[in-house]
């Protein structure tokens, strides 16, 4: 990165920025590809998983567009790790591509959404 000033001494002054990631969740797969004809039943299920670290609560779904795609949040048992599925549906009959975009909203403060990508390609 690069900073410029009006210093007549020090007009730029580069900066290295370093830091450690770590991962929210997983999310299993981290783009949705909904392809084929629109007589068939094209959908996709998705899987997010909570890092130990960082537990959230998914409060809501959602798509940017929701012109072409219908989501459905299902959560695993009590019983089980917390674990959610979210089936991603292709919802047009028109050929043709589209692009859109799944927020899924949480109550963590840390990272209150998630989004992920989806693409259509309907024969």
């Amino acid at each position: 990165m690069v900073v410029h000033t009006n210093d007549i001494n020090s007009r730029l002054i580069h900066l290295t920025i370093q830091g450690f990631v770590e991962k929210f969740a997983t999310v299993n797969p981290e783009r949705v590809f909904l392809n084929g004809t629109p007589d068939n039943n094209i959908s996709v299920k998705l899987e997010i998983i909570p890092e130990a670290k960082y537990p959230f609560i998914i409060l809501e779904t959602s798509a940017l567009n929701g012109n072409n795609i219908r989501v459905n949040l299902e959560n695993t048992p009590k019983s089980e790790s917390m674990r959610y599925f979210l089936t991603v549906k292709n919802a047009t009959k028109v050929k043709g591509k589209y692009y859109d975009v799944i927020i899924v909203r949480t109550d963590s403060k840390i990272h209150p959404e998630i989004r992920i990508p989806v693409l259509g390609n309907i024969l």
